[in-house]
């Protein structure tokens, strides 16, 4: 009996080691069989991803084919709209005395030559009575020159008398010519000289200043009464504001693409619309506050409805192009996480979704940076019906 006890312990051990390697075998293959699918399994999974479209429902959605095309780069900044100063100027008297008659205020549209106020001054009184003595001069000088002409043929004065007389003529004629000019520049018209030579027409001691430019009063800087100075007083600031400048900012990162003469589109969120200019003018210098070079937008304002000092959003293009891969924007849409993806056509009437990688935008396009291949076709409009037929998968 001691015998047989002994012979069986050793092979009940061995038969209970045998069933735990059994166990541990079916374990592992249980666990081997759970992360490897069969392949039928596989091939169901990735016919999930397509939906099919109705034949009838085809017909309400535009195909587009995905393009490779040349972009401008673009580079966005904001600017501070200013006064165009090639076409905005003070008017400035040149002569003394006080303010006799204001004709135009703040706001007003004047044009060149127009007067705008008038000075009561002292000096054009004197340049006036100037001219008529030098004018009376002249006339005498030449009646006396036409007796020695008629003289000297009659024999009854000298040669040498008709030259003294024909030098006193001349000396009058150019003295009258420097008065007159001097009425020019104090502001009085030829018309006004014309009246006061044949007709008898006195002419106005009170100087009117008038506009230099056709414009907008934009600044009023007299008035009534005031005595200003010749050459120092601005009474007026005029600006033509069919076009304003636009001092906008650039990092030292763009300056290599930015260069005089590229388009810039310009937008104020109070208009719905959009402003056009040129770049006119790139700064020589960094601004050591900001790092940034200061660059003027030559802006055309329709209806002069960009004010001074007003902030506006610019968009610099460029003419450094580069090849990029778009598509129209409404062909994109966004899943619930956010992310962006297209309805990408594999076969007709068979579309997938297919997540991308979006760069800038350019009007109505967007670049695709990945996800897509030039040539794919994408659904650009229409997704409702494929929404809703992939949701009925």
């Amino acid at each position: 009996m001691k015998f047989r006890t002994h012979r069986l312990k050793p092979m009940l051990q061995a038969k209970a080691r045998a069933t735990m390697v059994t166990a541990v075998l079916l374990s592992c293959s249980c666990g081997l069989y759970k992360k490897a699918p069969p392949p039928a399994a596989a091939a169901q999974t990735d016919e999930a991803a397509l939906f099919e479209v109705p034949a009838k429902q085809l017909p309400h959605l535009k195909i587009v084919v995905v393009r490779r095309t040349s972009w401008s780069s673009v580079v966005r900044t904001t600017g501070t709209v200013d006064w165009d100063a090639d076409h905005t100027t003070q008017a400035i008297t040149q002569v003394n005395g006080p303010i006799s008659k204001l004709l135009v205020d703040l706001g007003t549209r004047v044009t060149v030559n127009q007067p705008l106020l008038y000075v009561s001054s002292p000096d054009v009184a004197t340049a006036i009575s100037t001219y008529k003595k030098a004018r009376n001069r002249q006339d005498y000088s030449k009646k006396t020159l036409d007796r020695s002409k008629d003289l000297l043929e009659h024999k009854v004065i000298a040669t040498k008398d008709l030259e003294a007389a024909e030098h006193d003529y001349n000396d009058a004629r150019a003295e009258t010519e420097n008065d007159l000019q001097a009425l020019k520049i104090f502001g009085v018209t030829e018309q006004e000289i014309e009246d006061a030579q044949h007709q008898g027409v006195p002419i106005n001691p009170q100087l009117a200043v008038r506009s230099p430019i056709s414009g907008i009063v934009v600044q009023k800087l007299v008035t009534p009464g005031l005595v200003i100075q010749a050459g120092t007083t601005a009474c007026f600031t005029i600006s033509d504001n069919s076009t304003v400048w636009v001092q906008g900012h650039i990092y030292d990162r763009d300056l290599e693409a930015v260069r005089v003469g590229d388009a810039v589109e310009e937008t104020d969120s109070s208009f719905h619309r959009t402003f056009r200019g040129t770049i006119g003018y790139i700064e020589a210098l960094i601004d050591p506050t900001t790092r940034t070079t200061s660059v003027r937008i030559v802006t055309k304002n329709p209806d002069g409805l960009l004010k001074k000092d007003m902030f506006v959003d610019a968009v610099i293009h460029t003419r450094s192009g580069r090849s990029v891969l778009t598509l129209p924007t409404s062909a994109i849409l966004r899943n619930d996480q956010n992310l962006p993806f297209v309805y990408l056509e594999i076969s007709t009437g068979k579309f997938a979704q297919r997540l991308i990688n979006l760069g800038t935008e350019q009007g109505e396009e967007t670049e695709i940076v990945s996800g897509l291949k030039e040539g794919e076709r994408v659904v650009s409009q229409g997704s409702v019906f494929l929404q809703f037929a992939n949701s009925n998968q």
